[in-house]
């Protein structure tokens, strides 16, 4: 029998985020020990996600990739694939068009979300497993992990902390780190 175990090094880290007591559209993120608050969803959390609800899915969900604005910060090393965002670059949110929650190029008619923004949100922006790998039309689109609006003001489904704490967490993060959303 041996005498000590040892730890699988691909063991899956998870990041727990839980609604925080006083307030249904703030949350409090746990990660290896480290505990930090973030903004939520504008209608808290749900479990019937629907596209437009203003939501956050109470869900498992994977870690994809994400996307940096390179000239605007700088980010420390991190294992997470991530792309520089282009002005063309777009995340189609119409779920009757065949991109739906997905990336897309502009010019694009249907609607849809600039990645590049002018506020900042999308300056660390990473992609989360929820309705991509499998999707379901109207089931709610662009569930990011991404930075905070002044004053942790609430999401339209998104989960936002601050540069701070987004660049405690990159050095740690992978593609399939799981972001479990628990109400």
């Amino acid at each position: 029998m041996p005498l000590f175990r040892v730890q699988n090094p691909k063991k899956q880290s998870i990041i727990t985020v839980r609604t925080a007591p006083r307030s249904r559209q703030r949350a409090i993120v746990s990660f290896k020990g480290i505990t930090f608050q973030a903004a939520i969803g504008r209608s808290g959390v749900s479990a019937f996600k629907r596209e437009g609800d203003g939501a956050t899915p109470i869900a498992s969900m994977r870690l994809l990739n994400g996307f940096v604005r390179g000239e605007r910060i700088r980010l420390p090393q991190t294992p997470l694939s991530m792309r520089r965002i282009g002005r063309d670059m777009l995340w189609c949110d119409e779920p009757k068009h065949a991109a739906y929650n997905r990336l897309v190029k502009s010019p694009f008619r249907p609607s849809h979300e600039e990645m590049m923004r002018a506020d900042g949100l999308y300056d660390v922006c990473l992609v989360l497993d929820w309705n991509i790998t499998s999707r379901k039309r109207h089931g709610g689109s662009a569930i990011f992990f991404h930075l905070i609006k002044p004053g942790y003001q609430p999401t339209a489904g998104c989960i936002a902390v601050s540069p701070r704490d987004m660049k405690r967490l990159l050095p740690h993060l992978r593609k399939g780190t799981m972001v479990k959303v628990v109400g």
